[in-house]
């Protein structure tokens, strides 16, 4: 009898496993997402929720409290990070702000996780991630940079959009232009009303041109999620000790409204 080869018996092997993992999307992005994008009503609290997530799938990950959260307006930065509660965001674990404005003003909240180790990617994920907020219908700063290591930079108002317009940011890594950065577009399903025909369908890619500077056009009303991912030039060790690339992930998210009618 003839013996089988060793790759007969590793593709069905190979199958199984396959076929025994759902299948999950390829990105996950870090999340802060307000209650509110725009806030025209005072005496108003706006909750903000943070997380580590697949948006699309509306399937959570676990986030340990980050390292910072803060929020910057008018080039003033505030501390939030003991201001924070947890909560359950998408079955696991997340937490929340809850921000009550007493002046008008561009707001960007910002969250700089704790490394997260990703066995299957054999790395470290940071996820810096922004979101920005109009308090009382303010529109000044909302294209300034807040000088994380890596960062998307709106060049379309992030805020006040409609449906169907074409979102534009510039992707910067240590504060320059990434020329030609990959970027991936999520949206997130928040009452999973849709499903993808694929698996390239959930997280969408665009790539940026030479001054890093990316179109993406938004079909759907909700949040949109953009992230960059980029290859640190340091490494940390890993949980057996030796040192593991850290993947730095610029996500940036943006609101999109439907248009009312009279």
């Amino acid at each position: 009898m003839r013996q089988k080869s060793n790759l007969s018996i590793l593709i069905p092997a190979v199958l199984l496993i396959t076929l025994a993992v759902p299948w999950q999307a390829h990105s996950h992005f870090g999340m802060v997402i307000p209650s509110v994008p725009v806030l025209s009503e005072q005496n108003r609290p706006v909750d903000v929720a943070l997380s580590f997530s697949h948006p699309f799938e509306f399937i959570g990950m676990e986030l340990d409290i980050p390292k910072r959260f803060f929020m910057v307006s008018s080039g003033q930065q505030t501390d939030l990070l003991d201001s924070l509660q947890p909560a359950n965001i998408m079955g696991s674990s997340g937490y929340t702000y809850r921000f009550t404005p007493s002046r008008p003003g561009v707001y960007q909240f910002v969250m700089e996780p704790q490394p997260y180790w990703e066995p299957l990617e054999n790395r470290f994920i940071i996820h810096y991630t922004k979101t920005v907020v109009s308090i009382f219908e303010a529109e000044d700063g909302w294209q300034e940079p807040v000088g994380l290591p890596v960062e998307i930079r709106p060049l379309l108002r992030p805020f006040g959009n409609y449906r169907g317009n074409s979102f534009v940011g510039q992707v910067l890594v240590n504060g320059k232009a990434a020329a030609h950065a990959e970027v991936e577009v999520e949206y997130y399903d928040k009452d999973q009303r849709f499903q993808a025909p694929t698996g390239p369908h959930i997280t969408q890619m665009v790539i940026a041109d030479a001054n890093g500077i990316f179109t993406f056009s938004c079909p759907l009303g909700g949040w949109w999620g953009f992230a960059s991912l980029s290859l640190a030039d340091y490494k940390i060790p890993g949980p057996k000790g030796d040192d593991k690339e850290v993947e730095l992930g610029a996500v940036l998210w943006i609101f999109m409204d439907e248009y009312q009618r009279r």
